[in-house]
């Protein structure tokens, strides 16, 4: 696994271009000197950071992206752009991962640190940075099949623990990278390479199992609804945990049209949920609360298209604040012994 390193900075940002995202030395967040001066147990002043340089769109823009001309997958790049440039992350901090899939091109067009991981699997590689990193910002994008098929019981397990990411899947409804085979969300009669006369098995509900797996933020948008798409990744950011959020992105080579019925511009409706505003009123009773976990589960029950917007949101504990609580616990327990030293008093006991 390669993790390309962010471009353009400073030798106080990025001490070595070749960064390590596992690497004890990268576990602080001072600057060098700094950490130097900590190291060497100079009592001098640290010299202070020169201003950092404005992100931008070009800054953090990688190769051309390849997708066939009019794949929504292009706007939902451009939103998370507009979202990169509006938050002014920290260039080195930002982490962009993916799977195997068309949308799972992402990590090329990103320049920052990423990686492309073997399909179903980027959630497991993706707990395991925003495990050992906190400090990062980890984004992970992928399809309907590499997210609710081969990678669904990650999916699962990454929900119930709630590990700190953002988690944007583009769903089309089929394998568009393979050519059209069936996806897990392809609908009843949607013919295929592998369904040649109609699929017959019932599509995975994407809210439905997002929710019952336990995930901490939960929402839905359309590719072709650029602001809306900002707002939810934004939602999602600022959330603490495993935030999800479902993109219907038409491929419009191997299923066009199939999101028109959710698109304002062909003749759909594209029905945002209003959330309760507790402002007392009659209106308000008929609002959505984000909270309600059995309201929410309603929501992902009504007939395609269905509405759009959070359907969940749950303030739980994440695994990454509870996992920090115990090993400060543990290393207090050990009087603030290293990880050296607590190896070698273990292997000592089994002599």
């Amino acid at each position: 696994m390669s993790m390309l390193p962010a471009p353009n900075l400073s030798p106080k940002e990025l001490v070595n271009d070749d960064v390590d995202l596992m690497s004890e030395t990268n576990m602080t967040t001072a600057s060098p000197a700094v950490a130097g001066n900590r190291q060497s147990g100079s009592d001098s002043p640290a010299i202070a950071e020169p201003p950092r340089e404005k992100l931008t769109k070009k800054a953090i823009t990688a190769d051309h992206p390849t997708w066939c001309p009019g794949c929504g997958d292009f706007a939902v790049l451009a939103a998370f752009y507009k979202v990169l440039e509006k938050r002014q992350l920290d260039h080195e901090k930002i982490v962009t991962l993916a799977g195997i899939g068309c949308s799972s091109r992402f990590p090329y067009f990103v320049n920052g640190h990423g990686a492309h991981y073997i399909h179903g699997r980027a959630v497991p590689l993706a707990s395991g940075i925003s495990l050992a990193r906190p400090d990062l910002h980890v984004f992970l994008f992928g399809g309907d099949g590499d997210g609710f098929s081969i990678g669904g019981n990650h999916l699962d397990h990454g929900a119930r623990k709630n590990i700190n990411m953002t988690y944007f899947i583009m769903d089309n409804f089929v394998y568009g990278l393979t050519k059209k085979q069936t996806s897990p969300t392809s609908p009843i009669g949607f013919k295929s390479k592998t369904d040649p006369i109609g699929a017959i098995d019932q599509p995975v509900n994407p809210m439905k199992k997002l929710i019952a797996g336990g995930a901490t933020f939960i929402a839905r948008t359309h590719a072709a609804q650029v602001n809306h798409m900002i707002q939810m990744i934004e939602r999602a950011f600022d959330h603490q945990g495993f935030s999800v959020i479902e993109c219907l992105s038409e491929c419009v080579e191997f299923f066009p049209d199939v999101f028109d019925p959710a698109n304002p511009k062909k003749g759909g409706s594209f029905e945002v949920i209003q959330e309760k505003k507790w402002d007392n009123t009659p209106e308000d009773d008929l609002r959505h609360d984000v909270t309600d976990e059995l309201a929410a589960y309603k929501l992902a029950t009504l007939p395609f298209p269905g509405v759009f917007g959070v359907f969940y949101q749950s303030d739980r504990p994440t695994k990454n604040a509870l996992e920090k609580k115990w090993i400060e616990a543990t290393r207090e327990k050990t009087g603030g012994a290293s990880d050296v030293e607590i190896l070698r008093k273990t292997f000592d006991r089994m002599k």
